[in-house]
């Protein structure tokens, strides 16, 4: 489910603790989330401000983030008004799904002025927008909102803040009373039943509101419609916690039997509304049972879900465990897809290459047939004329001498059909060898394609680039010709590193030049080098020679998760001292051979790797 109001208010409840507490540093690592580094105050940490279409939310964050080489320009608009800001205040507006964070700054006269950072967590209509706080004039928006795609509220520096339409929508903790209660109840489900007249642009553009039939207004969906903030899930739930008890209760639909409807939901829905306002919450996911790998989140429990329920103990770490790094993961998926179709394409045509390679090794194979028709064409010249298209002889190289046709060519003499014969068999002979070294060097470029196309399936955006300028390099790609200065590379990639149970750092090469560098340059040749046997995955670096067993177990499930069996089990990984890891001359990037090798068996245990501390070091 996506942030409903109630998820908002505890977030909103939740970032009360930094009230008094200085911003001080922002940084924005994609082109739709924040991040705003909070100090003072007793806190300390991450907190991310995220307008993303899919996955828009706002939370303390343990994550790591890569950031570009060059800040854009909203955040250097951000840094300018906003780092060294005190932050006075942080507040839900109503129950919608709106933050406004209050910052007091000096500037360079040291004159006080103040901003509000306006936070709209809505769907694909997210933004994150800089006002000044006494006008509410909009200093920009993380998202442009011009004329042309709203009339209503344009997001552009220089205009006036707009807040989004209201939708008529009762705030539920205004609710006092049952007879409060069904009175919203019935006002929405005349709404929906009989909607008012449509203007004429709303009839111009189709988006007049038509009546729903009576049958279709069940309980969850009036509690919906008649209250603000709160999503279906949760509406879902107040609707089972009323009627699933000793003796289950069948609430009728429409507004015909409205006082029974009412009568059973208002106690548990006075009961979440209390709770909510004592700041009770009971952060969970719920890993829906069925196997369709779909899970939902809330701040109450959510009984009317069966499947694996896990708690948290802040909504914070409740909504980063949910949304882990789906954002990242559909905006690589979105950069990396020409890449994906490109190497695909290569695969393929070397796959459909080593296909051909094949038939022609085995007619090479075939060579001696030529030679043995050639000497029986050679001793049998007599009997074959000019212009004869085939002539039948007996093959005395087998017992029985069995008679076999040889095709002739008419415009050649019987000597001159021998000596073709004899040069298709030197042909083939000699074309052995290469057909071999080039079955060899596509099975290398298929081997190669794969460990990229395995690498891009856990590639951040950072790695990607990398990826990207990889091929360049290797000649398989032109490179990109962007306008303006042309951005420095950096002198060395970033790398993953994770710590591990015994406090040991363990290295993660994400792409073969992160591989490269981490194999060659980073580490000593006494620290331990793991590698999932024949398996395309990543160089995994143990820094230091004193660990146990658990050190060794985690490193090799970080170089199964890191490879094309992440999802498999008992995955082979091989692991040896890296003065016996060499990179072969001319071989390509992140290709290694190794000896001295032990090889065990792992499965990943993803939770496990997920409670090893881990950052990007550069």
């Amino acid at each position: 489910m996506a942030l409903d109001g109630i998820v908002t208010r505890a977030v909103a409840d939740e970032l009360q603790a930094c009230v008094g507490a200085r911003i001080h540093k922002i940084h924005q690592p994609s082109p739709h989330d924040l991040v705003l580094q909070i100090r003072g105050g007793g806190i300390q940490g991450r907190l991310l401000l995220s307008a993303n279409p899919t996955y828009p939310r706002v939370h303390w964050s343990e994550q790591s983030f890569v950031n570009p080489m060059e800040a854009p320009m909203f955040c250097m608009l951000m840094r300018k008004y906003c780092e060294g800001a005190v932050i006075e205040a942080v507040r839900q507006v109503g129950n919608e799904r709106i933050l406004h964070l209050d910052v007091r700054q000096r500037d360079e006269l040291g004159d006080t002025f103040q901003k509000r950072i306006v936070i709209e967590l809505m769907g694909r209509h997210s933004n994150i927008i800089l006002l000044d706080a006494a006008t509410e004039t909009i200093h920009d928006g993380i998202h442009h909102v011009t004329p042309s795609i709203s009339s209503f509220r344009v997001v552009m520096p220089g205009t006036a803040y707009v807040s989004p339409p209201e939708q008529g929508k009762r705030d539920p903790f205004s609710i006092l009373n049952e007879q409060e209660f069904t009175d919203a109840l019935h006002a929405a489900g005349t709404a929906l039943l009989h909607p008012p007249m449509p203007d004429e642009d709303s009839i111009h553009f189709g988006t007049a509101p038509k009546a729903v039939p009576a049958e279709s207004l069940t309980p969850d969906k009036l509690i919906v419609a008649a209250f603000s903030g709160l999503s279906p899930l949760l509406a879902k739930e107040i609707v089972y916690r009323g009627t699933a008890g000793e003796a289950p209760i069948t609430l009728p639909n429409g507004l015909d039997e409205l006082q029974l409807t009412s009568g059973t939901l208002w106690p548990i829905f006075n009961e979440l509304m209390t709770q909510f306002r004592t700041r009770k919450y009971e952060p969970q996911i719920v890993a829906l049972s069925g196997g369709s790998g779909k899970s939902a989140f809330s701040v109450t429990a959510l009984t009317h879900l069966s499947g694996d329920t896990s708690a948290f103990a802040t909504v914070s770490a409740c909504l980063e465990a949910f949304y882990g790094d789906k954002a990242q993961r559909d905006t690589v998926k979105q950069r990396v897809s020409d890449l994906i179709r490109f190497l695909q394409n290569e695969r393929n045509k070397n796959e459909k290459k080593v296909e051909k390679l094949e038939e022609t090794l085995r007619e090479a194979r075939e060579a001696d047939k030529f030679r043995i028709l050639g000497e029986l064409l050679t001793a049998s010249l007599h009997a074959v004329q000019r212009g004869d298209t085939s002539v039948e002889l007996a093959n005395y190289y087998e017992e029985d001498m069995p008679l076999v046709t040889i095709t002739l060519d008419p415009q050649l003499t019987p000597s001159q059909n021998a000596q073709r014969l004899f040069k298709k068999y030197a042909k083939f002979r000699n074309s052995q060898t290469v057909v071999a070294e080039q079955m060899e060097l596509a099975e290398r470029e298929i081997q190669y394609l794969a460990s990229l196309l395995q690498q891009l399936d856990s590639a951040s955006l950072a790695d990607i680039e990398e990826i990207r300028e990889e091929l360049v390099d290797q000649g398989y790609m032109r490179q990109r010709v962007k306008r303006g200065a042309k951005k420095k590379k950096p002198k060395q990639p970033a790398l993953l590193c994770y710590t591990s149970s015994e406090g040991l750092p363990i290295y993660v090469g994400k792409n073969n030049t992160q591989n490269d560098f981490l194999t060659n340059k980073v580490a000593g040749p006494n620290d331990t080098w793991l590698h999932t046997k024949d398996i395309p995955g990543s160089h995994v670096v143990i820094r230091g020679n004193a660990f146990n067993d658990s050190t060794l177990e985690e490193a090799a499930m970080l170089a199964a998760q890191f490879s094309q069996a992440r999802s498999s089990s008992m995955v082979p990984v091989d692991y040896t001292l890296i003065r016996h890891v060499k990179k072969p001359s001319g071989a390509k990037p992140g290709f290694v051979i190794y000896d001295h090798q032990k090889t065990l068996f792992i499965t990943p245990d993803e939770q496990r790797l997920k409670d090893l501390p881990s950052q990007i070091k550069i």
